[in-house]
């Protein structure tokens, strides 16, 4: 694996203008790090991935190559592209379990985060590293959020979160673990307790139904409280999940692995169109899942799915196509089309819109409509992927920064 690694690290044509770093979201200095790493430098293109984004390792995993740097590789147009998350991750994981002492120079402003998913998670490290002091909120028992909770740890060792906990404490940041902001803590309350801004990274957790009859049977789930907890379900062998994004991959091949062997994923549309990556999909077809494409439910019952085929028209809308309803028979189905933000931070606070979706409203600023509060992530812009939450995290970072700065006249 190590020689695969070097020998996909020499590929590099150290391109002065390098399209995979202007075609990362965080504008990762590929060729960068790939040159310092050749040159024996190891720590140190540890330390610039790290710099650029605190989430490296987690990325190197996670993130959407083909869609981003690799993507963008000029080798990829004639050839096959730099393979760019096999040597980041060699680096990042490298670098990430080596020990780190943090000698971190205090300065003024208190800052509370809110939610430890990617966003969270990325400002506690900028914040931490330029000085100021901070405390994370975390509803769960472990910080992580969506990281944690809506990645099969197959895909994402949890021993990773578990070392990022551990550099937060070492560089003075304050966990607070099974902490719900809004119904008892709120917004004034953190203000009131002497915190000079508030960065909220909830995420989104409320899933968004069907509006089919049957949903509220009993072997009807949602798949981000499945993935939450996969061992407390029995789904039985002949499991449909229902959606084709990332999250709908990682349910089906969660539920393989718990026993259930007719795993069936039905999509409205294509393949082609398939919100997931073509990466995640291939995967769920070496795991076993099966597709079934054109095909949209119409009723859930007690022991199956009515479904449709369906079509699409040149506008791009979804129809059903008369007399082709049919019924699969299942033991438990799972609700896959993705989710919103809760409001319990809204409905318990003053002064912070939201739009009718439920995401929160921000200025050019990354600021909310109250003054002093800010936001990023998922929260804001509806489900992305992890880079674009660091990538929004950093730019948040500078803007509270900035405000703290202005308001101590620093």
């Amino acid at each position: 694996m190590t020689k695969h690694i070097i020998e996909e690290a020499k590929r590099c044509l150290q391109c002065k203008n390098p399209l995979c770093r202007q075609g990362c979201p965080i504008s990762t200095d590929v060729p960068g790090f790939i040159k310092l790493f050749l040159e024996g430098n190891i720590q140190e293109a540890g330390n610039s991935l790290f710099n650029n984004n605190p989430l490296s390792t987690v990325c190197s995993i996670v993130c959407p190559h083909e869609e981003y740097c690799q993507g963008s590789c000029i080798l990829g147009r004639k050839g096959k592209p730099i393979s760019v998350g096999i040597i980041e991750n060699y680096i990042s994981d490298y670098y990430l379990n080596l020990r780190k002492d943090f000698d971190i120079d205090k300065i003024v402003g208190n800052v509370a985060i809110i939610g430890s998913g990617p966003s969270g998670l990325a400002a506690a490290f900028i914040l931490a590293e330029r000085g100021f002091n901070i405390t994370l909120f975390e509803a769960q028992h472990k910080i992580g959020g969506f990281l944690r909770y809506g990645i099969p740890e197959f895909r994402l060792p949890n021993k990773i979160l578990d070392i990022y906990h551990n550099r937060l404490k070492a560089m003075g940041v304050k966990i607070r673990p099974n902490t719900l902001i809004g119904p008892g803590i709120t917004i004034d309350t953190l203000f009131s307790d002497g915190y000079d801004a508030v960065f909220i990274a909830t995420g989104v957790w409320e899933p968004n139904n069907l509006q089919i009859k049957g949903e509220s049977l009993g072997h009807v789930h949602y798949a981000l409280s499945y993935l939450k907890t996969p061992d407390v379900y029995d789904l039985g062998n002949r499991v449909v999940i229902i959606g084709g994004g990332n999250t709908a991959m990682d349910v089906a091949r969660t539920a393989i692995r718990k026993g259930s062997n007719q795993v069936t994923v039905l999509y409205r549309r294509d393949q082609e169109h398939m919100p997931a990556s073509e990466l995640e999909v291939e995967m769920a077809k070496l795991d076993g899942v099966k597709f079934e494409f054109f095909v949209g439910p119409v009723e859930i019952l007690e022991n199956g799915i009515k479904c449709i085929k369906t079509q699409v028209s040149e506008d791009g809308s979804i129809s059903g196509i008369e007399g082709t309803e049919f019924v699969l028979e299942v033991d438990s189905v799972i609700i896959s089309v993705s989710q919103g933000p809760r409001s319990n931070i809204i409905k318990n606070t003053s002064g912070i819109e939201a739009n009718k979706k439920g995401f929160l409203i921000v200025n050019e600023r990354g600021m909310t409509t109250r003054e002093g509060v800010f936001a990023a992530g998922d929260v804001v812009t509806g489900a992305k992927t992890v880079v674009e939450a660091v990538h929004q995290a950093k730019a948040s970072c500078d803007e509270i920064q900035e405000f703290i700065r202005n308001k101590y006249a620093l």
